[in-house]
């Protein structure tokens, strides 16, 4: 049981690990929503940002162009200047030369007139240059504003199978290539890889996977790319994809599934953002491309706000694995000590009816030592009382040869 204490009575109660998994969930979906508000908000604003820098980039540039072109036009301008000083200068000349030589005269004339000649030629073909390229510029700066505007519909319309064919690439590999760009900055100890397992007989296409620095894994989210070319005969919906997706993610222990689609274009329903189908499908969302990124911040932020309450829901489920544990180790125990208990308690009445019959044996052979001292006391008895008399009681002879010997 966990105590949870009200932040505004300050009165304690207790919930079990059931109700205090759903307080978690509870304050998790919340901090998600309003995550998920704010992510939208900042979305809006710095599309808006960004069609105004862009805008403000492109005028920029157009008045850089135009500045450098007007520069140009000065400078171009003090050379006809100095041409023009030059030739004022060689008139001088040539009429002070006129009294030394007139075919002198005539020679310079002739050159300077042809020099004359070139330099209009290169002037009027540095006009016509400068004009070309003021119109190249304008036409430069009209295409680039008529790009960003077309991007801009682009992106408000939600075309995102046109960026993938303009940047050339699968829509599986956009998404990569747009996680890598941001890993070691946003995602730095973050698992983002393909989903290769497929034993239970199907597999999605990306995992992503974050843990905190002591390994509690706080987000887990099962990515699905569906694409579809326009002259594709059978158009798919994006809930033919929905079960599928579900089941990919129970069976690789996901907590979120997010199916990145560019099926049905023309719908608004999915071209309008971030769209939740959890009604359907516990913990499932849907969106175009250029949202990948920012799911994965939204969901990850929501989990790093609730990863404290993760973390004591761990402490709990620890606590009562040691607690089944110790029970565990004590009944193994109890077992192991009665099976001890019952072969000693046999091996000790095995001991005490083998040492009854070692006593019976003994005292079998105490009798057997008290009765032959009795007959070796009785045959010591009799051996003292014997004497030659008695043995020659009934024998003259032998009687008459113990005489002899001892005369």
């Amino acid at each position: 049981m966990q105590e949870i204490k009200c932040p505004h009575c300050g009165q304690v109660f207790q919930v079990d690990e059931s109700g205090y998994a759903s307080i978690v969930q509870q304050v998790r979906d919340s901090e998600f929503h309003k995550e998920l508000e704010r992510r939208e908000a900042e979305l809006r604003e710095k599309n808006e940002s960004s069609v105004k820098i862009a805008r403000m980039e492109q005028e920029k540039v157009s008045a850089e162009e135009l500045q450098r072109k007007n520069d140009r036009i000065a400078e171009m301008d003090k050379e006809i200047q100095a041409l023009k000083a030059k030739l004022e200068g060689a008139e001088t000349e040539r009429k002070l030369a006129v009294t030394e030589a007139v075919q002198e005269k005539d020679r310079e004339l002739a050159e300077r007139a042809l020099s004359i000649t070139e330099l209009e030629g290169k002037l009027e073909s540095k006009a016509a240059e400068n004009e070309l390229r003021e119109k190249s510029i304008r036409d430069q700066y009209e295409n680039a504003l008529k790009m960003k505007d077309e991007q801009i519909e682009y992106y408000k319309d939600f075309k995102a199978r046109q960026s993938t064919k303009m940047i050339g690439e699968s829509l599986e590999q956009h998404c990569q290539n747009q996680f890598n760009s941001i890993r070691m900055t946003a995602f730095p100890n973050a698992y983002f890889e393909k989903d290769n397992d497929a034993r239970t007989g199907s597999k999605g296409d990306f995992i992503f996977r974050e843990a905190s620095e002591d390994g509690t894994e706080f987000i887990s989210i099962m990515f699905e790319m569906k694409n579809e070319a326009d002259e594709t005969a059978t158009k798919h919906k994006n809930e033919d994809f929905f079960k599928e997706l579900d089941k990919d993610r129970r069976e690789k222990n996901c907590e979120y599934a997010v199916l990145v689609s560019m099926l049905e274009a023309d719908n608004e329903y999915y071209n309008n953002g971030i769209v939740d189908v959890s009604y359907r499908y516990d913990k499932m969302y849907v969106i175009r491309p250029q949202f990948f990124i920012p799911m994965i911040t939204l969901l990850r932020n929501a989990a790093l706000n609730s990863l404290h309450y993760q973390r004591e829901l761990a402490v709990v489920k620890n606590q009562q694995l040691d607690i089944m544990h110790f029970e565990e180790n004590m009944n193994t125990f109890k077992s192991a000590f009665a099976k001890n208990y019952d072969l000693a308690s046999r091996k000790f009445e095995d001991a005490i009816n083998e040492i009854d019959k070692s006593i019976r044996q003994l005292e079998k052979v105490k009798e057997a030592l008290t009765s032959s001292e009795r007959n070796l006391r009785l045959a010591n008895d009799k051996a003292q009382d014997l004497s030659i008399k008695k043995l020659t009681k009934n024998a003259p002879s032998v009687k008459e040869m113990f005489d002899e010997l001892e005369k």
